[in-house]
Parts: structure tokens; sequence; C-alpha cells
């Protein structure tokens, strides 16, 4: 998995495009640009960037109504986005945020601000992702959980009903042996209850590997989400220092 934040600049201005560029990638990110809303939509779907770099007052889609086609879409809601804009008017930035934008800077703006305010963010959206991959094993876990004790169930009760197809089965040797050849009738129920046993055997091996099938499928969920979760000592180190090192 690539250490990277990849980030995608959306600006109608050249010069902020150059200047993010550069200082983003020399930081090492992952950096791609957008000159205008419908362009930076487009790089959304394709770059799937970490966070957002948003001007305000583009062409053909606005900041804010880029941020709010965004923030409704099931697959990019929860990208973080940090919009600019030369407005410093309260009721601009109130309606920015009520849109759904993370953070918002004014411009003229100074880049460590910028900086600052992107790894905090960052910093956020890991911490999220990583309580979600926590959830999802949860989740995992108490199904699995409630699916054994609905297999264990089953298979108790098929015990339970094996073993009085045991006794009985016991029940029926004994009279043949005390009879010496025995009878027609105490044969045939020997018979039943031999085939009792062996249908109940076939039940309980059943429950067995339909449970060992849950449960190695679940291992191997277990450990894909595994592979993609950090350890809570270096998600600690991570949200103290620069979220795009190890």
């Amino acid at each position: 998995m690539s250490n990277k934040a990849k980030i995608l600049i959306i600006d109608d201005e050249e010069i902020n495009l150059d200047l993010f560029d550069v200082m983003f990638s020399r930081l090492g990110f992952s950096v791609e640009r957008a000159k205008d809303g419908i362009e930076g939509l487009d790089k959304t779907k394709k770059f799937l960037p970490d966070l957002i770099l948003l001007d305000n007052i583009m062409p053909k889609m606005s900041g804010w109504e880029l941020t709010k086609t965004l923030k409704a879409d099931p697959k990019h809601w929860d990208i973080p986005i940090v919009m600019f804009s030369a407005l410093d008017d309260v009721k601009d930035k109130v309606a920015g945020f009520e849109l759904g934008v993370d953070d918002y800077i004014t411009k003229p703006f100074n880049f460590s601000e910028v900086l600052a305010r992107i790894k905090v963010l960052l910093r956020s959206r890991q911490l999220y992702s990583q309580l979600l991959v926590r959830e999802s094993r949860l989740s995992l876990a108490e199904q699995l959980c409630s699916d054994m004790k609905a297999s264990l169930s089953g298979f108790e009760k098929t015990v339970d009903e094996l073993e009085s197809a045991a006794a009985l089965f016991s029940e029926s040797v004994d009279a043949l042996n005390a009879s010496g050849a025995g009878k027609t009738g105490d044969e045939k129920n020997t018979v039943k209850h031999l085939k009792t046993i062996s249908e109940k055997s076939g039940v309980i091996k059943k429950h067995v590997t339909d449970l060992k099938g849950r449960i190695d499928k679940t291992d191997a969920e277990w450990e894909r989400l595994r592979k993609s979760e950090i350890d809570l000592p270096l998600l600690e180190t991570k949200m103290r220092g620069n979220p795009v090192q190890e």
C-alpha cells in the first residue's frame, strides 16, 4: 500500500496550481490538478484523492457546486475538502460549511498554514478509516459468534437425538442377546436404529463442515482487513507527525 497521501488541487489560476503542485510534491504527497469544477469532478472519480484543495470561484462549476455534488455521492462524500476564496464574508463561509466543506481558507494564504490544516484533516481521515476497519472486524466477529451459536445449537440437538437412538439400539441388542437368535421384530428395530444413527451422524458432519466453512471465510476476510489496519502505536505516531511518512 502506498504511503503517499493523494491531494487533488482544483483552481482556475495556473500560478496556484503550479505552487501547490511543486510544494506538495516535494513534501512527498501525490498530486493531481484540475483547472475547473467539471475537470475536478472527473479527476476526483479517477484519482480518488485523500483530500481536495478547492477554489470557490471557478468557471463551469463553482467550488460550492462541486462540493455539493461530491458530498451527495456515497463514493466520495468522505473526502475532506479545503476551500479557498477571496471572499471573507462570514455568510459565505457558513454556506460552505453547511455544504460539507471541512475547512475554509481566505486568500491571500500562507502555505505553512495550509499545510498544517491539511495534515490535521488527513490524520483525522486516517483515524476514521482505521475505526471503520476495526468496526468491520467487530461486526464480523459478532456475526461469526451468532452463526456458531446457531450451528452449535443444531449440533447439540442432533447429538441428543443420536444418543437417544444409540440407547434404543443398545436395548435392542440386549434383547437379541437375551433371546438367543432374536426375533424378527427385534432385528427390524435394530436395522432401523442403525439407519437412524447413520443419518444423524451425517447431519452432525454437515453441521461441522458448515461451521468450518464459515470460520474459514471469516478468517480470510479478517486477514484482508488486518492488512489495511495500522497498529495503535503506529497510528498514534502518525497522528503526532507527518501523515505522509511511516
